[in-house]
């Protein structure tokens, strides 16, 4: 079966290509460039080098955030277009556990994501017997609230971008209980995303291409300063 996943949560564009088990393609692009503009292009380009046919594409998986607005929406709206034209399987995936993804075997894992404000998207993860449970659903909240939550664990590692943004803060308090992750481990990949795609078909539980929606998790910006002028 072969899987293309994308995730455009953060300021990275990323898609993978699994076939059978393996990794047969990634790209991850993070330069000042807008997620529509480099997006297709970079889909385009990693199945030409694999000589596939987007039509050969047997599952789709996307990020369905917390994250951008604007990225997850382009994310989004490009895999439902496929997964519609050639009838094809979707699953939409949380941004905050494929991050959690990326760091395996560890027993706590917390990926923070800033969300500005002193408030973080993140979620507690753990790995059971070679699987990820979710202890903490992914959710936004203040910087101080999830180091509070984070008192009972012992051995947490860390991964996401708002670890530049808090880390100093995260060590000043939990000392070496806690580790971050290292720079290939850091950001969202769209290999995680298509693993966890696949997982989810793999158990029969798939979404469908016309209700599949982002989980912002907060209003836009947007939104609120309407919500102001009212």
């Amino acid at each position: 079966m072969k899987v293309l996943a994308l995730d455009t949560s953060t300021l990275t564009s990323t898609c993978a290509v699994i076939s059978n088990g393996e990794v047969i393609g990634e790209y991850s692009l993070n330069q000042d460039m807008s997620h529509s503009e480099r997006l297709v292009p970079m889909i385009e380009n990693i199945l030409n080098e694999l000589k596939i046919d987007i039509s050969e594409i047997d599952l789709y998986g996307v990020s369905t955030g917390p994250g951008s607005f604007t990225g997850l929406r382009i994310g989004a709206a490009t895999i439902k277009g496929f997964a519609h034209v050639f009838d094809k399987p979707v699953v939409g995936v949380s941004t905050i556990k494929g991050l959690a993804y990326n760091l395996p075997f560890n027993k706590i894992v917390v990926p923070i994501l800033d969300a500005r404000r002193d408030r973080v998207y993140t979620g507690i993860y753990s790995w059971v017997d070679d699987e990820i449970e979710t202890i903490l659903e992914p959710d936004v909240m203040n910087i101080e609230i999830l180091m509070d939550k984070l008192e009972e664990y012992e051995n947490i590692v860390m991964n996401g971008n708002g670890i530049s943004v808090y880390g100093d803060r995260i060590k000043d308090r939990f000392g070496n209980r806690v580790n971050f992750a290292k720079l290939g481990q850091n950001q969202c990949r769209a290999v995680s995303i298509a693993q966890l795609a696949l997982q989810s078909f793999d158990k029969g539980k798939v979404d469908d291409y016309y209700t599949l929606a982002p989980e912002y998790l907060r209003v836009s910006q947007a939104e609120r300063e309407l919500k102001k002028g009212e």
